[in-house]
């Protein structure tokens, strides 16, 4: 079944299940799809629909940084709850240790040595863990390595 079915079924599901949670979240990702479909009037491919939730699980990640600050605990834990549901449309996320591994391997691949090289080195690191991790995880161990 393609990602947009799926979501489609789930919008319906957590719709007879009165859960709103779901629901909002689901509508917000079919929101995304459908306005890059009429903006540039075509088709979005699966892997732009990852993009997307990628994309928007980010958005969430930063605004559990400013609900910190805020002190604002409820607002945390629905965050929370969105996350985990985005989560569920992407494929299996990588570990810290999993990501390192992979910029190690990349590293002796290119022959990066210096934080010259951080450049080069984002660029092939990022597809091969593209909607599995952030980039913000990807270039804090990229720096590591590189220091």
């Amino acid at each position: 079944m393609s990602l947009e079915k799926k979501l489609m079924e789930d919008l319906k599901t957590s719709m007879k299940n009165k859960d709103t949670i779901r629901k909002n979240t689901i509508t917000l990702v079919r929101a995304a799809i459908k306005q890059i479909e009429v903006d540039e009037r075509r088709e979005v491919s699966q892997d732009e629909i990852m993009e997307i939730i990628s994309k928007q699980l980010k958005e969430k990640r930063l605004a559990i940084e400013d609900f910190e600050k805020g002190n604002r605990q409820d607002l945390i834990d629905l965050t929370n709850k969105e996350m985990d549901i985005l989560l569920e449309y992407l494929p299996k996320q990588l570990t810290e240790e999993e990501v390192e591994l992979i910029v190690e391997e990349t590293i002796a691949e290119i022959g990066a040595s210096s934080m010259k090289d951080i450049g080069l080195m984002m660029k092939s690191v990022m597809p091969k863990v593209k909607g599995r991790t952030d980039g913000n995880i990807v270039s804090k161990i990229v720096k590591n390595k590189l220091t």
